[in-house]
């Protein structure tokens, strides 16, 4: 079986010139000119992709997912207690979190300052219609901040939550919008074949039906396709007609991806539906990934982590998956715009639930080292920044 190992290549390796390296991968790393604050005002969408999305403005460009982090004290947007929407495992001011120095971070791109979140404009421009993310735990990780975002912006709003399985879905009554979380580790479907559960890499069309007629989709995969044994979500592989006990699960991913990206350019109603495609969210599971040089390394995880890393660039490795979805993308005729939020996350080692999670016993919380959980994301936290860059994307 073949697991998804970092390759040796770091984030900061991306930046060297190579001839197999795309050049939005050498924009993206590369450490520009000194920032400047520009306006937005000028931007102009593309429907054309991009691993860098940009805003252009006097002839200088802000590169949206290339920047750092500052102290803002104005943050975070909203405090939990504003928001009864977050579920235990993100919740991580309620179930003990010591400090609250992570919250007050704000991401400054290169050349322009990143709109800082409206949720007043945003119900307003989306009165009557619909947003849903698509994906696993980390697109519900988004769903979670963005009605946060929201609902602490009209904290006197009438709503409605129904949580249920595939789908989630939250009304803002007084505005008529609709946020919903449809769960779809793989995006492709999983069907039952004689008492086994098969993961049908050629097909989406029972998770596509609950996608129509949205106005916003963003998508997300990655985390799901390394779960083995018990933790996988299938029994068996279909692909071209042939069942797998397994497979590489780089080459998995990417048929699935291709599967989606056919349904994305053939069938999704384009003239309607704003399509985003949410980066690999990376994870900190191993600290030699940040820390270098020769100070010995006292943590095994993010566990007792309280700052970002400092910088524009991360040591660690570029996640495999992301270079799939890379591939992917740029074989699209009218592709998605990628949310780039990989490298930016990775900044954040200490924006993660750690023991902080209210689906931790006390016996696991005592025991960080193996039972933090540094793959999700504190909320309030860091996704509300990729909310915030949504909302840049959408509206500016």
């Amino acid at each position: 079986m073949t697991s998804l190992q970092s390759p040796s290549s770091s984030f900061l390796h991306l930046a060297l010139p190579s001839a197999i390296l795309s050049l939005c991968f050498l924009s993206q790393w590369r450490i520009s000119s000194p920032a400047i604050i520009l306006s937005l005002k000028n931007h102009h969408r593309s429907h054309s992709y991009s691993s860098a999305p940009l805003f252009e403005s006097n002839g200088s460009t802000c590169q949206l997912f290339t920047g750092t982090w500052v102290r803002d004290d104005s943050y975070p947007m909203y405090q939990y207690s504003d928001c009864p929407f977050i579920e235990p495992e993100f919740n991580c001011q309620l179930y003990g979190r010591p400090d609250s120095g992570y919250l007050r971070y704000r991401w400054k791109p290169q050349n322009c300052d990143l709109p800082r979140f409206n949720g007043r404009e945003f119900l307003e421009k989306m009165k009557g219609k619909s947003v849903m993310f698509v994906g696993d735990s980390l697109g519900k990780d988004q769903w979670e901040s963005l009605i946060c975002l929201l609902v602490s912006s009209v904290p006197s709003a009438s709503t409605q939550m129904t949580r249920g399985l595939p789908l989630s879905t939250f009304k803002i009554l007084d505005y008529g919008l609709t946020v919903s979380f449809y769960k779809a580790p793989y995006l492709v479907d999983i069907d039952a074949v004689q008492g086994k559960k098969v993961l049908k890499l050629d097909d989406l069309t029972n998770n596509a039906a609950m996608w129509k007629a949205m106005d916003v989709l963003s998508f997300n995969t990655g985390h799901w396709w390394a779960h083995q044994g018990s933790e996988q979500g299938w029994d068996l592989i279909e692909s071209g007609g042939t069942y797998y006990q397994d497979m590489d699960r780089l080459v998995a991913m990417e048929r699935a991806l291709r599967t989606w990206a056919n349904w994305a350019d053939s069938i999704a109603d384009r003239s309607r539906t704003q399509l985003f495609f949410l980066a690999i969210s990376p994870t900190h599971y191993n600290p030699s990934d940040w820390s270098a040089g020769p100070t010995a390394v006292t943590t095994k995880n993010c566990y007792g982590e309280t700052a970002p890393i400092s910088g524009m660039m991360y040591p660690g490795a570029y996640p495999q998956q992301m270079r799939v979805l890379d591939e992917v993308l740029r074989g699209m005729k009218s592709p998605p715009y990628l949310l780039d939020i990989t490298l930016l996350s990775a900044l954040r080692k200490d924006c993660h639930p750690s023991v902080y999670s209210g689906e931790l016993s006390p016996d696991q919380r005592a025991t960080p080292d193996r039972s933090a959980d540094c793959s999700h994301w504190c909320v309030p936290g860091l996704p509300d920044t990729w909310n915030q860059l949504l909302y840049a994307a959408m509206f500016y």
